[in-house]
């Protein structure tokens, strides 16, 4: 089969198709043939030499996919060759099939093209998982940074959809737009002072859950725009991954700081969380109450021109690579 490699770390430049053995599905594993395959950050960082797959992962970059069934291995139950799906992986994904543990597999919403599936897996496990984690309710004050980007763009419509009043941060104008199209009652330039912007839509109050993607650039800020009793959660560290953090400050607010990951939980968990996915975020998408993200589709030869095209912050919604 061919799948996106790489021999050394680096830019995109190290991208290239090449061949490479074909997978077959162990025990309660289904093999995918892909149709698509989701492009995150995480890809870029592993690219970099930043993020190394965890351990017995695939090395080929790739967490979540859209395609068809093509066999299953022992134990599998409920699949058959032919049908649609899309899966949460650990790596895997930049290829014509991956083996998938069958937990990670699910049917994609209704009425959902099969290449926007492969797309919207992976941020609404993160998403949901997370604003699950800390509890976010109806009538609490929600941020979201990076508010057009895969994770923004879901985050926005799903916390507006459990009664969260939801903001955002966004660059430009028109990102900005985009995420009060999206639902968010306001949005904010991040080059600008978001903090103060916030806290005179709260009336000084602040978000009662701050979902984030930079890490240690924002943490001292994030910690500033907490309201008493806030929730920040980390799930990303496009601005660095050591600051400091004012305890006393995290005292006087009740305020928690919690990271995840989503990458490296144990088979059980992530078969737990996307079963969630299915129950609480397919219905929303195929009643039209959420709407997949704008997408940028790339042939599968052209993985260097898409992981560009992500890291230039031009990028809006999902990026997908596609292998037909």
């Amino acid at each position: 089969m061919q799948a996106v490699t790489f021999d050394s770390f680096g830019g995109p430049e190290v991208l290239r198709l090449a061949e490479v053995p074909t997978p077959e599905p162990g025990p309660d594993e289904v093999l995918i043939r892909v149709l698509a395959s989701g492009v995150n950050r995480a890809d870029l960082l592993q690219r970099q030499g930043h993020y190394p797959p965890p351990r017995g992962a695939s090395a080929i970059l790739g967490l979540e996919v859209s395609g068809v069934v093509d066999s299953v291995g022992d134990g599998v139950r409920g699949w058959q060759s032919g049908d649609e799906c899309v899966a949460l992986l650990s790596g895997g994904g930049y290829a014509e099939y991956v083996a998938v543990p069958a937990g990670q597999v699910v049917q994609p919403p209704r009425g959902t093209d099969l290449v926007t599936a492969s797309g919207l897996i992976e941020v609404a496990a993160t998403v949901t998982s997370n604003l699950s984690l800390v509890g976010l309710r109806a009538g609490e004050t929600f941020l979201v940074h990076g508010g057009t980007g895969g994770i923004g763009t879901f985050a926005i419509q799903y916390a507006s959809g459990l009664g969260a009043r939801v903001f955002a941060t966004a660059g430009t104008p028109r990102k900005l737009e985009l995420c009060r199209d999206l639902g968010a009652a306001d949005a904010f330039d991040y080059h600008g002072n978001w903090l103060a912007a916030l806290r005179e839509a709260t009336d000084g109050r602040g978000a009662d859950v701050i979902l984030d993607v930079m890490g240690a650039a924002y943490l001292a800020s994030n910690l500033d725009a907490l309201a008493l009793d806030g929730r920040l959660v980390v799930i990303g560290l496009q601005g660095g991954r050591s600051g400091t953090l004012d305890l006393a400050k995290l005292l006087a607010k009740r305020a928690s700081v919690t990271a995840t990951g989503l990458r490296g939980r144990p088979v059980e968990q992530k078969a737990a969380i996307c079963a969630e996915v299915v129950q609480l975020v397919w219905p929303l998408i195929e009643s039209g109450r959420i709407k997949p993200a704008t997408e940028t589709r790339y042939g599968a030869a052209d993985a260097a021109e898409a992981h560009r095209h992500l890291a230039s912050g031009e990028a809006v919604g999902k990026v997908i690579l596609t292998w037909t």
